[in-house]
């Protein structure tokens, strides 16, 4: 069987973290996140504060090593 860890800083929408941050949403694409989306803290933006955005709209920054909103690094 292959490995399905995810990727470091990633993690999957719980209830109570659901609870938590779905009133804001994405902070990349403003949708609401739903129970077991993938997710990471990210910078972009939005200001100094990373916070939670779908996995799929970031970007491991090879500098920091941290997770970017992908249209910050595409300009």
């Amino acid at each position: 069987m292959a490995n399905q860890n995810p990727p470091a800083g990633t993690f999957m929408m719980d209830l109570a973290t659901l609870n938590q941050y779905n009133a804001q949403g994405c902070a990349a694409c403003g949708n609401k996140f739903n129970l077991g989306d993938s997710v990471v803290a990210a910078c972009g933006d939005w200001g100094k504060e990373a916070r939670l955005i779908h996995a799929h709209e970031a970007t491991r920054d090879p500098v920091s090593g941290g997770y970017v909103d992908r249209r910050c690094l595409n300009r």
